[in-house]
């Protein structure tokens, strides 16, 4: 009889364990992308079945792991994005996935309403579909951006933080579109529809370009900067964005809510160029600063001939928004409440390494 009890027992603790194992799925959107592909990364790590959520014409460079599972979403169709969804409910076994991170979006367009068409019908697209589909998941992780708060708090200097109270006044497409996609989630109700938005402002480190380009500026001996007015920057690198989406599965209080991301710290705008000359070997460097209305001159003339031949550029007129905001300060004091976040990666080390990957990975 004791041998039964604990037989019974044994198998009793083997399915719960298999139940557990099961629970926890979760979908990435925009998987291949520079933050989509470390979430997938530590959601492995951290034990859950991970699903990179992609197109089909999307890079798996940074998607390696034979653990992955792939789910093709074309969110900017509705319908089809329906039927895709459907399938991969029945492939697992008629549920849905425990958690949704929708970090896919576009930060470069050649034309304004090619934001719009990802960042916010992609998102209302998505959002509809799994509740049409019943695969509303737990939680929902929203990866939106400062820039829904556009240039706020600028004077007079020294600048103030901007508060998840103060209302976004986006100045570039991407912000719009981002803010749109917001407004859109704020009409649900937390009961039907469980979402969280993480805000992150700059996020920098390993696979990411924007930054590199400083990176390969100061390789080659040039610091460019603009305006002169002091400018008050924020960086967050890219493991401490992925702690708080994992932190917002669970947090209790955090739904329906916002939340900034940085690491904590103000920078002037010469620190991350320093850094990076110092993690070079100090090459020597000119420091070259010009006037906002010389950016906003190359910044006019680049996306205008960018437009003619169809091809994507660095330098446009929500760039030139984006280089000549002077007030990129975040409150995260809510974050460390609600999530329980704490950023582990300040700007010197993060910059350290990821001058170490670029060199490894040859990009340097």
């Amino acid at each position: 009889m004791i041998i039964v009890n604990i037989f019974l027992l044994l198998q009793r603790n083997s399915e719960l364990c298999i139940m557990n194992c099961e629970s926890k799925t979760v979908l990435v959107t925009g998987a291949s992308g520079f933050i989509g592909s470390f979430i997938c990364s530590e959601g492995l790590e951290r034990g859950y079945q991970v699903w990179a959520g992609m197109r089909r014409t999307s890079s798996s460079q940074y998607l390696q792991d034979e653990r992955l599972r792939f789910a093709q979403l074309d969110l900017g169709d509705y319908d089809r994005l329906c039927e895709q969804l459907r399938a991969y409910k029945a492939e697992m076994g008629g549920r849905g996935w425990d958690y949704v991170v929708h970090a896919a979006g576009a930060t470069k367009s050649l034309r304004r309403e090619g934001f719009f068409r990802t960042n916010t019908e992609g998102t209302r697209n998505l959002v509809r579909a799994l509740m049409a589909e019943d695969m509303v998941p737990r939680r929902f992780v929203f990866v939106s951006s400062l820039s829904i708060f556009g240039a706020i708090r600028e004077q007079p200097y020294p600048y103030e933080p901007i508060l998840t109270t103060d209302t976004p006044r986006p100045n570039t497409a991407y912000g719009e579109s981002k803010w749109q996609a917001e407004q859109f989630l704020q009409t649900l109700d937390t009961d039907r529809f469980p979402y969280i938005i993480l805000r992150p402002t700059g996020v920098y480190g390993p696979r990411e370009r924007d930054y590199f380009l400083m990176a390969q500026s100061i390789c080659r001996h040039v610091d460019f900067a603009v305006g002169y007015r002091p400018q008050d920057i924020t960086f967050v690198y890219v493991s401490d964005v992925v702690q708080a989406v994992f932190l917002a599965f669970t947090a209790p209080n955090a739904l329906g809510k916002g939340y900034f991301l940085s690491d904590g710290q103000v920078y002037n705008s010469r620190a991350f160029s320093d850094l990076l000359q110092r993690e070079l070997g100090n090459p020597w460097v000119l420091h070259i600063k010009a006037p906002l209305w010389f950016l906003r001159l190359v910044c006019a003339v680049s996306g205008t001939v960018s437009g003619w031949l169809g091809k994507l550029t660095t330098l446009n007129l929500d760039k030139y928004h984006i280089l000549s905001q002077r007030n990129w300060q975040c409150d995260i004091e809510p974050t460390r409440r609600d999530l329980g976040y704490e950023p582990q990666v300040l700007l010197p080390e993060g910059v350290r390494r990821s001058v170490q990957w670029y060199k490894s990975a040859g990009w340097l």
